[in-house]
């Protein structure tokens, strides 16, 4: 049987815009997936920075707790802390003003170099243990 108008000598003429939109796929696909990649990216940044930024904070506060455990103990003292260790972190509390009124202003530094700082304005009680009465607390002031 014969066909006519077959000749198996010529090709289709639509093999290369097939080519071609196969590769504009791709190359959308690429772009896509790039873009997917770049804000997957920048959200665990995001992610890291507010962890350590907690960290800090919860360092910060360690400070303040400890400077209040000591307050209770002696409403005199006023000395402070220096880069006190606090796991692989650590904080600084400074004690300022009189009694009763004192300010405490305690700063954490995580062991990535982020650091917070909270002030404490605080007011103590003369009769052992020294209660504290905490006026206002100010976060990264």
């Amino acid at each position: 049987m014969k066909t006519e108008g077959f000749r198996p000598d010529i090709r289709p003429q639509n093999r290369g815009s097939v080519m071609l939109l196969v590769l504009f796929i791709l190359a959308l696909s690429a772009a896509l997936v790039i873009g997917m990649l770049q804000l997957t990216t920048e959200e665990v940044l995001q992610l890291r920075n507010q962890i350590e930024l907690t960290r800090a904070l919860s360092v910060s506060e360690a400070g303040l707790n400890d400077a209040y455990a000591k307050i209770r103990k002696d409403s005199r003292w006023k000395s402070g802390f220096t880069d006190k260790k606090f796991f692989e972190d650590s904080y600084t509390v400074t004690v300022s003003g009189t009694r009763p009124n004192l300010t405490l202003v305690s700063t954490g530094m995580t062991s990535s170099g982020y650091s917070a700082r909270l002030v404490a304005k605080i007011r103590t009680d003369d009769n052992p243990p020294h209660s504290i009465t905490v006026q206002s607390i100010q976060i990264n002031p």
